[in-house]
């Protein structure tokens, strides 16, 4: 069976890719694993060398990584370029850091011959999807191949180009072959080699129902697993929030990878004292974005990755000013060649609407009204998902305890949109997943516990 990439600017067909056979995989399988013992028994120091080694080419392909993404999925390519050297530093965190997280440690109080060591699982399958289609990938392979796991990359159809060009990066770093390796396989392959007992853990990114089948393989296998799923980020504007502040972020937070980010901020909750004006402001910073080729510098919104992305949103915009939101601003499917989205907001939006209650993949942002504080808190955490949350006010007292203690996510910031950093943990809660990336959490989260007892 054959896997066909499309340009997203041009709608044109890009390559077409023959998938793995059953037999295959299950050479891919016995090559991790066989890998990872050897790789297992490599030193911290050799490890880390290689992982520096990574970063180090990873900076000498930017260029052509970026471009690569961008013309695969539409990414600007400013964006691409950044999200390149993201790979790069998290490489550089791991490689600095790591050691340190995977040192023996005796905690208090155990007894004096007793200690703990942690010890990789052995071979990974990680199953990643295609909006950032290297950063996805390195922020959970640099920690788990220095701990001494191995890794089996299916990455989404729709980069398969990406995909095989990460494979090449590592061979050109140095690492060995079977300690990292691309699979091109679709549903089917993945259930393989979940089952496969050779295949030792399992981490996923994506959407929430897919999340649930792949956790359900997981557990039945009883193996491992890492989810980081979907989102529709609450971002809060309290009355004495600075709004011009607000407008900005908040545009920057929707509008980054044109919308498209699990983490994006998609439900803007106003007190009604500053609605009218925040929507005024709102939608001034919306329009001003530059919509463009992807492949221009001065490009901020590149088209949708693929054609059924931009008819599902347009399908959920549709409906929900059929059940009475109103649209401010875009909202109309353009002319031309691409899957461009124009940048859109909708006001008014209420419970029953699709903007309301779904995440919206895309350059939409859905303003919803609360009467005060509690009104927006209590909107805020009415949602399945909890994987980030922000709140804009000027007493930053205020914003912090209700980011610490009143939004249920797993991130919340105060004044500044969501993202990630390699040394702080990233994951949701609620039906946004489970499991922590990054920092110690993430590097933890392949490697077992193993206590030590010498008398």
């Amino acid at each position: 069976m054959a896997i066909v990439t499309f340009n997203p600017a041009t709608g044109r067909r890009l390559r077409s890719y023959r998938e793995h056979t059953s037999g295959q995989l299950n050479q891919a399988a016995q090559r991790a694993h066989r890998a990872s013992l050897a790789w297992r028994g490599k030193t911290l120091v050799h490890r880390v060398r290689l992982l520096r080694s990574l970063a180090r080419e990873l900076r000498r392909e930017q260029p052509e990584l970026a471009a690569l993404a961008t013309m695969e999925m539409g990414k600007p390519i400013i964006q691409a370029l950044a999200e390149v050297e993201k790979c790069a530093l998290g490489c550089d965190y791991y490689s600095a850091h790591g050691p340190g997280f995977l040192a023996d440690e005796r905690p208090t109080d155990a007894p004096a011959h007793r200690y703990v060591t942690y010890q990789p699982y052995g071979a990974i399958l990680a199953v990643m999807p295609w909006n950032f289609p290297f950063w996805q990938i390195y922020r959970v392979v640099a920690p788990a191949l220095l701990a001494g796991n191995t890794v089996l990359l299916k990455h989404a159809a729709s980069v398969t180009g990406c995909a095989l060009a990460i494979e090449q990066t590592f061979l050109r770093a140095g690492f060995p072959k079977g300690v990292f390796q691309t699979v091109v396989t679709g549903s089917e392959g993945v259930a393989q080699l979940i089952a496969d007992s050779r295949v030792a853990a399992v981490t996923f990114t994506g959407s929430t129902a897919t999340g649930k089948k792949i956790a359900a393989m997981a557990g039945a296998a009883m193996k491992k697993g890492v989810f980081e799923l979907g989102g529709s980020d609450p971002y809060v504007i309290l009355a004495d929030a600075d709004l011009a502040l607000a407008a900005e972020v908040c545009a920057a937070a929707r509008l980054y990878n044109a919308g498209q980010s699990c983490v994006a901020g998609k439900r803007f909750i106003v007190v009604d004292k500053v609605r009218a004006k925040f929507e005024k402001l709102f939608a001034e910073r919306l329009a001003a974005r530059r919509v463009g080729d992807p492949r221009v510098s001065a490009t901020e919104v590149g088209p949708l990755a693929r054609a059924d992305l931009r008819e599902k949103l347009h399908a959920q915009v549709e409906k929900s000013v059929l059940l009475g939101a109103r649209v401010l601003l875009g909202g109309r499917l353009p002319a031309g060649p691409g899957f461009y989205y124009p940048t859109t907001l909708l006001t008014g939006v209420r419970p029953g609407m699709p903007a309301y209650h779904e995440e919206l993949f895309g350059p939409v942002a859905a303003v919803i009204s609360a009467k005060d504080e509690a009104d927006a808190i209590r909107i805020a955490n009415g949602s399945p998902y909890g994987l980030g949350a922000a709140v804009f006010t000027k007493n930053k007292k205020r914003g912090e305890r209700i980011a610490r203690e009143q939004l249920d996510s797993g991130c919340a910031f105060v004044n500044e949109f969501v993202r990630s950093h390699p040394a702080l943990p990233f994951g949701g809660t609620k039906q946004s997943g489970y499991g922590r990336e990054l920092g110690v959490w993430g590097l933890r989260e392949f490697v077992y516990a193993k206590t030590i007892s010498v008398s």
